[in-house]
């Protein structure tokens, strides 16, 4: 056991280290970077590490991100640029059971973050990074949840942030996050996929720190979406962790986390990774069912706006944990995935569009015979209800976009006319 907690920069594909304060997010060779831990605590001695307010200090037991500090980034924890962040619920929905065909299925919200989304959990990380290598500004790429949180923890920092984000494909429930929150936005005549390449020969030309999930720190962040949930399990994995994937930083996250909590003995089995992608975006999925020969990129088109990406960044890592959780990916289509979030509104949960792809992603694995009777599912919800409102309004006014809308009722000024409406409801 070392006295300190060490972490090393290498490239996933020469192996070559790099200083851990620099602002590099590849390697001379062009692979991507990770970060490789040496925790100084394994199996009880770790769990116990995390579960110890009183050692962690007031920022780590105040975030559900630097909580796990040791195997995140732990240099950095008690100077980090926090919210705080995390700590979000583990809920459980008898009516979803029953819509999903799983008992006990429990719904990890991660729109509970502060800016209302799984991003902030990366950005913590990242742009406390940016500011100990000295970054002069932070970029990101967006569909509209990566900008909102880097705004957010930029302006937290006094660092500027310029946001490249698809004209006319953003919910302005994100894009008035970006806005007010300070970031220079661009609106990109092009998809997300084109944002990214901007972003990126940006980052090259300009020297500005890039902060989208190819930055080796954001992955950090976003692992512990994993983390914490088995920490609600009292470390026992579940037999399915379910999230949806557009550009799979997420993927290679979680499979990252489980396959480090496996090795540091704070879990004795890895639970199968499912990856949920809508049906107009898919080319992860269309990979999976050729045996991952190879990334055929696709124009994305889906309302799940969140996960609208055609040509994913983290194609390689997301396959690697698939493989390695012998787990699967599968398409969904834009009516199952407004259906699922019908349901999750419904019961008083909430979500936006790409988050219930997750749930959407669950039916389909029990009714296909995946996923088993008796094993134990977590889906992760991504956004928050209240990042795409428009959808909402659609869904409930538009004809045969879900087969149960709760259409507004105008009634006059009587309470005779409100007697009768709510009569036609049911209610009275």
């Amino acid at each position: 056991m070392t006295s300190t907690s060490r972490m090393v920069v290498r490239c996933d594909d020469c192996r070559t280290d790099w200083p851990e304060a620099q602002p590099r997010t590849r390697c001379a060779c062009g692979g991507l970077l990770a970060i490789v831990h040496q925790p100084r605590f394994h199996g009880d001695a770790l769990r116990a590490h995390f579960d110890d307010d009183r050692a962690l200090g007031p920022l780590s037991a105040a975030s559900g991100v630097w909580r796990f500090a040791e195997i995140v980034q732990p240099l950095s924890a008690p100077r980090a640029v926090s919210h705080p962040e995390g700590n979000t619920p583990l809920l459980h929905r008898d009516r979803l059971d029953r819509w999903s065909g799983v008992e006990g299925l429990r719904l990890k919200h991660e729109g509970h973050n502060p800016t209302g989304s799984f991003k902030d959990r990366g950005m913590t990380v990242a742009v406390t990074q940016a500011v100990r290598v000295g970054a002069r500004a932070v970029a990101c790429a967006s569909t509209g949840n990566t900008s909102a949180a880097l705004a957010a923890y930029a302006a937290q920092a006094g660092i500027p942030a310029i946001v490249f984000v698809p004209a006319g494909q953003v919910a302005m429930g994100k894009m008035a996050q970006a806005l007010a929150y300070g970031a220079i936005t661009l609106l990109v005549e092009g998809d997300f996929d084109a944002c990214l390449r901007l972003v990126q020969e940006a980052g090259d030309e300009l020297g500005i720190y890039l902060v989208n999930s190819i930055n080796p720190f954001r992955l950090e962040g976003q692992k512990t979406i994993v983390l914490e949930l088995l920490r609600q399990l009292d470390w026992q994995a579940p037999d399915w962790i379910v999230v949806p994937a557009g550009n799979l930083g997420n993927t290679a996250a979680f499979g990252k986390a489980l396959a480090e909590a496996r090795q540091w003995r704070l879990i004795d089995r890895l639970p199968k990774i499912a990856a949920v992608q809508a049906g107009g975006a898919a080319p992860f999925a269309a990979a999976f069912s050729r045996g991952f020969d190879r990334l055929v990129p696709v124009q994305a088109e889906t309302l799940a706006t969140a996960i609208r990406i055609g040509d994913p960044a983290s194609y390689a890592r997301g396959v690697r944990s698939i493989q390695e959780t012998a787990g699967c990916v599968l398409a969904v289509t834009d009516a199952e995935i407004l259906e699922a979030k019908a349901e999750i509104d419904a019961a008083g949960v909430g979500c936006e569009p790409a988050s219930a792809a997750s749930l959407a992603g669950v039916r389909a694995l029990q009714l296909s015979g995946s996923i088993r009777p008796g094993e134990r599912v977590a889906a992760v919800l991504t956004g928050h209800l209240l990042k795409d409102p428009g959808i909402v309004d659609r869904m409930h006014r538009e004809d045969g976009m879900i087969p149960t809308p709760n259409r507004p009722e105008p009634v006059a000024a009587s309470l005779d006319a409100i007697r009768r409406a709510l009569h036609r409801r049911g209610v009275g």
